[in-house]
C-alpha cells in the first residue's frame, strides 16, 4: 500500500509539472522558439513577388506567405504584428536560416530530399502547389516549350530552376543558351532588353513578373511546367515544437476553409454544438490547453487573417491566379488538413 500510494504521488507530481510546463505557453519549449520569446518577435525570411510578399507604399509587408507569418505571430504572441519580415535572395536565404539569422523561410522555398537531407532543414505543410513555368515573347511565335529549340532563357543562379530547365531540353532532345541571373529584378531587363527571349522560373514568380513588363500583353506564359514546385515553410532542424506550430497554423487556415470558417463569420461559429469545432475554436479550452496554446489561438487566426480561401483570394485571385492545385481535396485540389483532435 505504501509503494501504490509512493507512485500515485509521483505520477500526480508528473501530472502537475506538465500542466505547469503547458500552461506556461510555448517557455523553454525549444532553441528557435525560446530565441523568439526572447526577442519578442519572429524573424522572418522572404522574397518579392508581387501577390506572394511585397511592401507596399507605406513600407508595410503584404501578400500570400506575409498573411501565414501573421498567422504564426498570433499562435506565439496572440497578435499578428510580432514578426520581423526581411527580403532575401535565393543564394542567401538558406544559409541565413542555417545561421540563424531567420527563424523561418517564408521565401517560397521548394521541398527537396537534399534540402532535407543534406541541408538538415525541416518543411511545413506545403502552402502552395507550383511548378516551373516559362515566360516568353509572343512574337517568338511559340506555343509550347519545345519550339524553343536554340532560344537563349534566363534562370536566377542558385535555385532549382537551373537544373530543371536543363533537364527538360535534355530530356526533348532540344537545346538553349543559359543566361544566369543573380537578381530577380534584372529578369525583366534582360526580357525587355531583348538579351533574353524568356525567363524561367516558379509560375508563381512569372504571373508576377509579367505584371511588371511595361506592355505585359507582348509576353505569354507557356502551358508546360517542367517540374513540381511545392513551396512550404522551411526552417532549421533541432526544434521539433517550432516545427509543428508552424504545421498546425498553416493547418488552421486550412481546416477552416472546410468547414466553411471565415474572418466574417466565425463569431456565429462559436455557437456550433460541433464537438470538433468546439475543440477549433477554443470553446472547450482543453484542446488547446493540452497543446500548451492559448485556447482562442485558431479563432484569432481566422478572425485576424482569414482561412486559406481568404488569404488567396485576397493575394493571388488579383493577379489572375486560379485555385487549381491549391484548392480543396474536396473540391479537386491536394489541400487537406489532419484532423484537430
Amino acid at each position: 500500500m505504501v509503494y501504490k500510494s509512493f507512485r500515485h504521488a509521483i505520477h500526480a507530481a508528473a501530472v502537475a509539472f506538465l500542466a505547469t510546463t503547458m500552461m506556461s505557453g510555448l517557455a523553454h519549449a525549444g532553441p528557435t522558439l525560446d530565441k523568439i520569446n526572447q526577442r519578442g518577435a519572429i524573424k522572418v525570411g522572404v522574397g518579392t513577388t508581387p501577390g506572394f510578399f511585397a511592401p507596399d507604399s507605406d513600407g508595410k509587408w503584404q501578400g500570400f506567405f506575409i498573411d501565414f507569418g501573421k498567422a504564426l505571430s498570433i499562435a506565439v504572441f496572440g497578435t499578428p504584428d510580432k514578426v520581423e519580415f526581411t527580403s532575401s535572395s535565393p543564394q542567401q536565404r538558406l544559409p541565413a536560416l542555417q545561421s540563424g539569422e531567420f527563424d523561418i523561410l517564408l521565401s517560397g522555398v521548394t521541398v527537396t530530399a537534399t534540402r532535407a537531407f543534406k541541408l538538415g532543414f525541416h518543411f511545413g505543410p506545403t502552402v502552395f502547389y507550383d511548378g516551373q513555368g516559362i515566360l516568353v515573347r509572343k512574337d517568338l511565335g511559340v506555343t509550347k516549350a519545345a519550339d524553343l529549340d536554340g532560344a537563349t532563357i534566363g534562370a536566377q543562379s542558385g535555385t532549382t530552376g537551373e537544373l530543371n530547365v536543363a533537364d527538360f531540353f535534355r530530356k526533348t532532345g532540344k537545346s538553349f543558351k543559359p543566361v544566369t541571373i543573380e537578381d530577380t529584378g534584372q529578369f525583366i531587363d534582360a526580357l525587355e532588353s531583348g538579351r533574353v527571349d524568356a525567363i524561367t522560373q516558379d509560375s508563381s514568380d512569372l504571373v508576377g513578373k509579367r505584371t511588371q513588363l511595361k506592355k505585359p500583353d507582348d509576353y505569354i506564359l507557356l502551358p508546360e511546367r517542367l517540374s513540381k514546385e511545392p513551396l512550404a515553410p522551411a526552417i532549421a532542424g533541432g526544434d521539433d515544437r517550432w516545427l509543428e506550430l508552424v504545421n498546425w497554423t498553416v493547418n488552421a487556415t486550412i481546416q477552416a476553409e472546410e468547414w466553411g470558417i471565415t474572418s466574417a463569420n466565425v463569431d456565429e461559429f462559436l455557437k456550433s454544438e460541433d464537438p470538433a469545432i468546439q475543440r477549433f475554436l477554443g470553446v472547450d479550452p482543453s484542446f488547446a490547453k493540452d497543446l500548451g496554446l492559448d485556447p482562442k489561438w485558431a479563432y484569432t487566426i481566422i478572425k485576424t487573417v482569414g482561412n486559406y480561401g481568404e488569404i488567396f483570394d485576397r493575394n493571388l485571385k488579383p493577379l489572375g491566379w486560379e485555385r487549381g492545385y491549391n484548392s480543396l481535396w474536396t473540391h479537386g485540389g491536394l489541400l487537406y488538413s489532419p484532423p484537430f483532435r
